[in-house]
């Protein structure tokens, strides 16, 4: 099996690629159009120099040749998404070069070349299930692309989906797309070809296009291994076609013949001047790169300590692991933000549909702060819960909540000492069951203090109190 990808990640600019409509998502068709964008005879291109400053942070993010000069080509097809007849693309030279990304697999490094990086604008979209006849919604046409090239080093549809999982990572992290699947910011093109085993010649390939989730991708490259075997195998060949994929019959319906460069009829646009970006300019996109993924797992796990299944978590996307280290920052203690985080927050964030940490009204330096509180014995763990919903619904700090609603720990060994008493003496039936040996009986008594104390019980002096009343 080989296989190579197509990423086509839709920009964050905040104008389109060659005019100066903007681009966002879920507005009323056509209302984020002009005559630039609907292909009207006449009108004159401007590049987005924004656009060309993401495009190049991407191509050194993944250790590519920055081009000094890159042109801008038209690539004609005929579809009625594509109002001028050609699509302005980037052919030879692109902006980006000879980059590589290594992915880990069944706990096993591959490194995965990419052959390029190039701009383009993004076609618009039809409709086919809202009229008899097909719309056409021009908003998203027009819209910053950057194509992201693999070359065919993928040797299974899990290396493809941990590809694709790393492009978007990076993507991210640069913020250079919001890498939204299902609004189709972030799609690709899967292509596959068989060849026996030992040989070195490339079967023929066939493309799969614009699947937005890594489920499709891996269902789709399987059916269409499976399929080329079973045509290989009964003595067929395999015919160079392009392909989409329907999820709701887990199969692949041909859309055309693939066309070659050759059909595309490129040509440099004699409206638009040559990109070029010097030295200089790659220097100063260079300093502004964050810490990329890889290298922050790296330091996550040499810092603090933490499992490499925690740190996968952590650092899956920027804003959680900003989240994380600026929490840690305030409480000093990694493994129990960790827990947190993964736990608590995550929940919180996937409850009120959020994309983002720093969206709850919890920022990291009052869960901090709670974390200081429990860590202090200023409340105890099981209470904490209930403290971290009400910091998020009435947005408060932890000790405000805390004093509020009573929750501070008791830690008075009077006080404690008649509760332990009141929970023993009302159970005497588990209290011989526990002399007799069942010690696992600990739990359950544990487990009745903590709900006469509303949780506030300290459960290190409870235990010491306990073990003396139950001898």
């Amino acid at each position: 099996m080989v296989i190579g990808l197509e990423v086509h990640a839709q920009l964050l600019t905040k104008t389109k690629l060659f005019c100066g409509c903007t681009t966002p998502f879920g507005d009323p068709p056509n209302t984020h159009v002009c005559p630039g964008c609907l292909g009207m005879p006449g009108t004159l291109p401007v590049t987005n120099r924004a656009a060309v400053e993401m495009a190049v942070a991407m191509g050194l993010a993944i250790g590519c040749r920055i081009n000094h000069k890159s042109i801008f080509n038209r690539k004609h097809y005929f579809y009625p998404d594509l109002p001028a007849g050609y699509q302005i693309s980037q052919h030879n030279p692109p902006i980006c070069e000879d980059g590589k990304l290594t992915v880990t697999v069944n706990g096993e490094e591959r490194v995965i070349g990419v052959n390029h990086i190039h701009i383009e604008e993004d076609a618009g979209k039809l409709v086919h299930d809202q009229d008899a006849d097909s719309l056409f919604d021009a908003n998203r046409g027009g819209s910053a692309l950057i194509e992201i090239v693999s070359k065919p080093d993928m040797r299974s549809p899990a290396e493809a989906r941990a590809y694709l999982a790393g492009i978007k990572e990076i993507l991210e992290y640069l913020n250079v797309c919001d890498c939204n699947m299902e609004e189709g910011s972030l799609r690709c093109d899967a292509n596959i070809s068989l060849r026996p085993k030992g040989e070195q010649k490339l079967g023929t390939k066939t493309e799969t296009k614009n699947m937005n989730s890594f489920k499709h991708l891996e269902k789709a490259l399987e059916y269409e291994a499976r399929r080329q075997e079973d045509v290989l195998r009964s003595g067929g060949k395999i015919l160079q076609q392009t392909f989409l994929w329907d999820p709701n019959k887990n199969c692949s319906i041909p859309m055309r013949t693939k066309e070659s460069a050759d059909d595309y009829r490129y040509f440099p646009d004699p409206n638009l001047m040559p990109v070029v970006v010097e030295s200089e300019f790659i220097e100063k996109v260079r300093s502004t790169l964050p810490e990329l993924p890889r290298e922050r797992r790296g330091r996550f796990e040499r810092d603090y300590g933490l499992p490499s299944n925690a740190v996968e978590v952590l650092t899956s996307t920027r804003c959680i692991a900003d989240y994380f280290e600026q929490c840690v920052s305030i409480c000093k203690d990694a493994k129990s933000a960790s827990n947190w985080i993964m736990t608590d927050i995550m929940r919180m964030m996937n409850d009120s549909k959020l994309e983002s940490p720093f969206e709850l009204k919890v920022n990291p330096e009052k869960l901090g702060e709670l974390i200081l509180l429990i860590n202090g014995g200023g409340v105890s763990a099981k209470a904490a819960k209930k403290v971290l919903d009400l910091m998020e619904s009435e947005d408060k700090d932890a000790k405000t909540v805390v004093s509020q609603q009573g929750l501070e720990q008791v830690s008075d060994s009077g006080a404690l000492e008649t509760i332990v008493k009141e929970v023993v003496g009302a159970h005497p039936g588990e209290v011989q069951r526990y002399k007799d040996g069942d010690k696992k009986l600990t739990g359950f008594f544990m487990g009745q203090i903590m709900k006469a104390s509303k949780g506030t019980a300290n459960p290190k002096e409870v235990n010491a109190i306990l073990n003396r009343f139950l001898g």
